[in-house]
């Protein structure tokens, strides 16, 4: 039985699907916007969305130490995290990003979607 099971496999071992996360995460957050398949953009919509609500506590150090965890691999994504993107959703009580419809892919016709901060 699958019972409270939330998350998508992705077809990846467990290790890979985390690094995959974080890197597509810390894409998010430097560039503003992630284009990938619809499966894939819900599951960064998931991590980033934990991600800006442990940020939007503060700068103090347990909320820095949390977000550092869940993204270890780059300093520089969670400075911008915590200085431009966090303070702007710290009156919003959800729904930070979007995902936009882009259609099916030419090759192997999955279908792609846009993730942007709203």
């Amino acid at each position: 039985m699958k019972h409270q099971i939330n998350k998508k496999k992705l077809n990846l071992k467990g290790s890979h699907k985390t690094a995959l996360m974080r890197n597509q995460t810390i894409h998010l957050i430097t560039y503003g916007h992630l284009i990938s398949t619809k499966v894939r953009v819900k599951e960064v919509q998931r991590f980033a969305e934990k991600l800006v609500t442990i940020a939007r506590e503060g700068n103090n150090f347990n909320a820095r130490r949390r977000a550092l965890s869940l993204l270890p691999y780059k300093e520089e994504a969670l400075i911008k995290l915590f200085k431009d993107i966090a303070p702007k959703y710290v009156q919003r009580p959800g729904g930070y990003t979007r995902v936009i419809p882009m259609g099916k892919r030419a090759s192997d016709t999955a279908t792609i979607a846009k993730l942007e901060w709203v």
